[in-house]
């Protein structure tokens, strides 16, 4: 299982950036199969950068940081 503090702890490194163009993130889930699931908010939500910013960002960083995650997917 996913340790969920590890998670907030790498998000909360991104997060500065994030809302310094205006947006954040929300961690809505993390389950057995090693895939988190997030909310992308503010300006995120609706950047045509997401995706990129999701995967090379978002998704690195918490595979860097927290043991056993397969897959970052972003719910609307």
């Amino acid at each position: 299982m996913l340790d969920k503090n590890l998670i907030e702890d790498a998000l909360n490194e991104i997060r500065p950036a994030l809302i310094a163009d205006g947006g954040n993130v929300e961690l809505i889930d993390a389950n057995d199969e090693g895939v988190v699931l997030l909310r992308l908010q503010g300006a995120c939500a609706g950047c045509p950068s997401a995706t990129m910013t999701l995967r090379m960002g978002i998704e690195r960083t918490l595979r860097e940081r927290v043991p056993g995650i397969t897959a970052v997917e972003a719910i609307m």
